[in-house]
């Protein structure tokens, strides 16, 4: 939902990269960033950006670890070394993700129980992937978001929308805010 994938298969371009670089060059940025992108031969085609780390897992089960790095940026230490890139062809998931999808694209409640059904068997977008929200094996309390979701889709599955809107609604930062920034930047850019 929203343009954000719910599976994903670490790759390595290096057009991304340079884009990455350069960007964060351009804004003296210090923390997270990600830009998500789909791409035809390695030629990526932006469709989300955000102005920190989101959904490491498919980083971290490739080897690279963003949590631990951006740790330790943030406590001055320096990297040694070229940059570090993953193992391309990692995949990752997240049922609860594919499911709100499905459903605000949509899916029948049986559509979304047979999904429910790949994911617990590892099959279709699930095969070979490794669950990054509610990895049931090693985090068994992982469930219950699942679950409360699924149940919500189940009953309902236009619910998807107002879920979304909620949980982004959470988070996001709204028209205010960003008029907010800008003007601390312009009165800050008036005084310099």
């Amino acid at each position: 939902m929203g343009g954000s994938a719910a599976a994903r298969a670490s790759v390595d371009h290096p057009a991304p990269r340079a884009h990455v670089a350069a960007l964060g060059e351009a804004l003296g940025w210090h923390g997270g960033l990600t830009l998500d992108y789909l791409h035809e031969d390695g030629a990526p085609r932006y469709i989300e950006c955000n102005p920190r780390t989101v959904e490491p897992g498919n980083a971290t089960a490739s080897g690279v670890n963003l949590p631990d790095l951006q740790v330790r940026l943030t406590l001055g230490e320096a990297l040694a070394g070229p940059p570090l890139t993953g193992r391309p062809g990692v995949r990752t998931h997240s049922a609860l993700a594919v499911m709100l999808g499905a459903a605000a694209g949509g899916a029948s409640r049986r559509a979304l129980l047979a999904g429910l059904a790949r994911a617990a068997a590892g099959r279709g977008v699930y095969a070979e992937s490794s669950e990054q929200l509610s990895p049931l094996r090693t985090d068994p309390p992982s469930v219950v978001p699942l679950a409360v979701v699924a149940a919500q889709l189940l009953a309902s599955p236009r619910a998807a929308w107002r879920i979304s809107a909620e949980t982004v609604g959470r988070y996001s930062i709204g028209p205010d805010a960003i008029a907010t920034v800008a003007e601390a930047v312009a009165a800050r850019d008036a005084v310099a």
